[in-house]
């Protein structure tokens, strides 16, 4: 009996120790491995923090110096109230119009300023007239494809905006750029789908909602 005891008594203290051990052992796995990690997880830290800093203008006001941030104009319109299901769904259709054809608009104003500008470098009529005929062709084969897209609604929409852009009719910039006749040949062919380059963008007036829709688009407010 008293051989069985010490036996049991043997058997406990190796399993004791055994565990003890494995017990060290998993204790300095954890920590190396927190050794190890830690300092990756500070560089992250510190790659995110730095990832964090915004350069930004500055300015000093009374001898301190501080950011110098322009936060974009918010503007805030009355809610519009809708009479019925139909009005809301046309002024749906107006935001998703103007946020297809404003892009156009703007294209068209710059490629318009980039064109003049360049215009009066040149020597001549006919070396003018050269340079016209190229960004014509250009503009015919990059946006040709996508006017086709545009409805008819939206071409007019077009028209209206391009208007605003440049504050000058389509019809305006074809006869300063392309002459009376192109511009009598495109008033004519628009006039027999009902619409018409000359039409001209009044924003206080009939153009009232489509104004308020562009400038919170441009806004990024809807």
């Amino acid at each position: 009996m008293l051989q069985a005891y010490l036996y049991s008594c043997c058997l406990h203290i190796d399993l004791f120790y055994y565990f003890c051990t494995m017990r060290r052992w998993l204790n300095m796995l954890i920590i190396t491995a927190l050794l190890i990690t830690f300092p990756a997880f500070g560089n992250a830290q510190e790659k995110e923090k730095d990832k964090e800093i915004l350069l930004v203008p500055m300015c000093v006001y009374q001898g301190d110096t501080i950011p110098y941030i322009n936060l974009p104009e918010v503007h805030i319109f009355k809610p519009l109230v809708f009479k019925n299901k139909k009005e809301q769904r046309e002024y749906d259709r107006l935001v998703r119009n103007v946020k297809i054809t404003l892009p156009y608009s703007k294209d068209i104003y710059r490629i318009t300023l980039e064109t003049y500008e360049y215009l009066q470098t040149l020597p001549n009529e006919k070396s003018k007239e050269r340079h016209i005929k190229r960004v014509e062709k250009g503009i015919k084969e990059q946006y040709t494809s996508k006017m086709k897209k545009l409805s008819f609604t939206q071409g007019k929409l077009l028209i209206k905006l391009v208007d605003r852009e440049c504050n000058q009719s389509s019809y305006q910039l074809l006869k300063a750029f392309m002459g009376p006749f192109k511009a009598g040949f495109y008033q004519a062919f628009a006039s027999v789908f009902g619409a018409s380059l000359k039409k001209q963008y009044d924003p206080k007036g009939e153009d009232k909602l489509i104004e308020r829709v562009v400038i919170l688009v441009e806004n990024g407010q809807i």
